[in-house]
């Protein structure tokens, strides 16, 4: 562990490396954020980081991160809890709810609670009513990395009365080091996928993939814009074991494989999010989460957590050549 920087607050930001086997990863403290992936035998990193912290303070913020404690968008921006109505921050167009907005776990230092060589774990206390949010909750995420080359997160959430939790990596893939994802390939074991309005929200409609550019069931050449993707793709109805549900795979060979115990997994394109000086596109962003929307789409799995039901999401990421 070692000072990276220090957030426009006065914190001090730590920086993490772990290794084990081909792979090593380095974490921060701030926004529980994985900085970078290193693959013994490639010469790039696989993830699109910075060494500078004032850029996740500004325009990077979601760069590598963890999203939360509601990933993705609420689309009236208010949570009906146990006959309650909680009003969010409209941090997207003074419409919608998007990552927790200003209070999210993105923007928060966390502190180290367990170190080893090839395991951290962060934690972070997030008060009643912090990002609009009811409940004294305790959140901690745990990455290990194991030979030959896996990455393991676990994220935990406890709280002492009802409220929603649904968390979400928001890594940026690049397994070419090129200027774009252009060239990677994807299947994802989805047989239904979340329709969206004009404002990036699930319409509430649950359609089937088939038939459809949204089909990836069989490996497919991703496209720019082809089709533009920021969707949630449909796994389950409900959290499950954990298992590979999707494999991304760059031009070099390098394949990346995906498991989760998560329901579903938000496929952004990057089209509109980029690094300072670099061109849209760059990184490829898979977040295994629950629904996005959930809490205004009955028919979709319950984002809600309670003191005796907390919550817990496993994903995995397995690298091959």
């Amino acid at each position: 562990m070692t000072q990276f920087g220090t957030t426009q607050k006065g914190e001090d930001v730590a920086i993490v490396t772990l290794a084990a086997g081909d792979i090593s990863i380095k974490v921060l403290t701030y926004g529980a954020i994985v900085q970078d992936v290193r693959i013994a035998g490639v010469a790039h990193g696989l993830t699109l980081g910075s060494d500078r912290l004032a850029d996740y303070e500004d325009t990077m913020g979601y760069f590598g991160s963890i999203v939360g404690p509601i990933a993705n968008r609420i689309s009236n921006a208010r949570v009906r809890l146990d006959g309650m109505m909680y009003e969010l921050e409209r941090n997207e167009n003074g419409q919608t709810h998007l990552h927790s907005g200003a209070d999210g776990v993105h923007r928060k230092v966390w502190q180290i609670a367990e170190q080893t060589a090839d395991s951290v774990r962060l934690v972070l206390a997030m008060p009643d009513g912090v990002a609009g949010l009811p409940g004294q909750r305790e959140i901690s995420v745990t990455y290990r990395v194991s030979a030959p080359a896996t990455l393991t997160m676990t994220i935990d959430g406890t709280t002492d009365t009802t409220t929603c939790m649904n968390f979400a990596s928001h890594i940026y893939w690049n397994l070419d080091g090129t200027n774009t994802w252009a060239g990677h390939s994807l299947r994802l074991s989805a047989d239904h996928y979340l329709p969206v309005d004009d404002k990036v929200c699930p319409t509430g409609e649950v359609v089937e993939v088939a038939d459809s550019d949204m089909d990836f069931r069989e490996t497919r050449l991703l496209e720019i814009g082809a089709p533009a993707l920021d969707h949630n793709f449909c796994l389950s109805d409900n959290v499950m074991p954990l298992c590979d549900v999707l494999w991304l795979t760059g031009k070099s060979g390098l394949q990346m494989t995906v498991a989760t115990t998560e329901p579903g997994v938000q496929i952004h394109d990057a089209s509109g999010s980029h690094r300072p000086g670099k061109a849209p596109y760059e990184g490829f962003i898979i977040e295994p989460q629950r629904w996005p929307d959930a809490p205004n789409n009955p028919r979709f799995p319950s984002i809600k957590v309670t003191p005796d039901q907390p919550y817990q999401q496993t994903t995995s990421w397995t690298f091959t050549r």
